[in-house]
């Protein structure tokens, strides 16, 4: 029963239009997909939404604690770690092409309910358990 919108956005300039137009479409949540673009605006991306009362997924924790609902990601923290071990083969003269690539292993969900209060959303207490950070 759920109903996927895309809205593209080639800019910051845009973001004012596509909470517009999710709002006329009655969209009931947006995930922002991981890009440049986002990345650099994410205050103003939890700012609209909580200005539209729309809640929002994001991948990286910095877009909860920027005042996003909630985030899902790989943990950076754990990634940056775990580089300096390439970067230590690296410079013991091992070649970065036959380095294997490796995938995230650590994940972490992050709940913020300052922002859910703010759009008048509840969090089960069943999900607030299982984030690894809760935002208050």
């Amino acid at each position: 029963g759920v109903q996927l919108q895309s809205l593209p956005v080639q800019g910051a300039g845009e973001f004012e239009r596509a909470f517009s137009a999710m709002r006329q479409e009655r969209a009931g949540a947006l995930l922002v997909v991981t890009a440049v673009v986002f990345a650099t605006e994410r205050q103003r991306l939890a700012d609209l939404a909580l200005k539209y009362q729309l809640p929002t997924m994001f991948g990286p924790s910095r877009f909860a604690e920027a005042g996003g609902l909630m985030s899902y990601g790989a943990d950076l923290t754990d990634l940056y770690r775990r580089s300096a071990t390439y970067v230590d083969k690296i410079l013991k003269g091992a070649k970065p092409a036959d380095l294997p690539v490796e995938r995230p292993i650590k994940f972490e969900l992050v709940i913020n309910l300052k922002a859910a209060n703010q759009i008048g959303l509840t969090i089960p207490q069943s999900v607030l358990y299982r984030a690894d950070k809760v935002i208050k």
